[in-house]
């Protein structure tokens, strides 16, 4: 094999993998319209790249809009068991499969730098047929700090043993763009419909979908980023 400038790709899994963001989103949305009520996107994208709901949390705000406090463990577990349902057929994001299998004929070496809880990344990752692909896997209960936090793309590189330098990110959010960045990532940008929306102008480059381009031609064209930079 040629000798390459990138030597590995690290994924983002939510939303960039698997479109959970969207299903997720359209539960929450589910649920508060049962309750004639409406989930603004805008409020919504607080928690997108981390669902720690510590920044806006939807039960707090379907309580506020209906002047009353709801059964939340029922509510809750009703939206969650929908969520699960979806998820677990839902196939991967168009590209990622392509986008995988052409980086492994390439000779790179492949992460996953995911703020969710490994039992669920590589859950569905073996699901899909995908989990004997990544060399590495770092996950959000491995760590101290989730993303915005560069700690999980900084372990990701210490797994593979590659410098930052040598590696590019694959995000959909704004938190993950913004830790891939801080670990000194150039960072490729690929929204779903609810990131879409979101500002994603920190990655110095932005994808509509996986399969836009040839996955070799990004890597050839991040190469030549990279090569400017210097």
């Amino acid at each position: 094999m040629t000798e390459r400038r990138i030597q590995a790709v690290l994924f983002d899994f939510d939303g960039l993998i698997l479109d959970t963001e969207t299903t997720l989103y359209g539960t929450w949305r589910e649920t508060f319209a049962a309750f004639g009520q409406e989930l603004p996107l805008d409020l919504w994208t607080a928690n997108v790249g981390g669902y720690s709901y510590e920044t806006f949390h939807p039960m707090d705000y379907l309580e506020q809009c209906l002047g009353r406090p709801l059964d939340r463990e029922k509510v809750n577990g009703e939206r969650r068991a929908r969520y699960r349902e979806r998820v677990r057929v839902q196939p991967p994001m168009p590209g990622v499969v392509e986008a995988v299998a052409e980086a492994r004929r390439m000779g790179l070496r492949l992460g996953v730098a995911s703020s969710s809880e490994r039992s669920w990344v590589a859950g569905h990752l073996e699901r899909l047929g995908l989990l004997p692909q990544f060399d590495a896997l770092v996950c959000g209960d491995e760590v101290a700090r989730v993303k915005p936090s560069p700690e999980l793309y900084l372990a990701a590189l210490d797994t593979l043993g590659v410098d930052a330098r040598a590696a590019f990110a694959l995000e959909d959010s704004p938190k993950g763009v913004a830790a891939a960045r801080a670990a000194s990532l150039y960072c490729v940008a690929v929204p779903n419909p609810v990131t879409s929306r979101m500002d994603l102008g920190a990655a110095p480059r932005l994808l509509a979908s996986l399969d836009a381009v040839p996955f070799g031609a990004l890597v050839r064209d991040v190469e030549k980023d990279l090569s400017l930079a210097v």
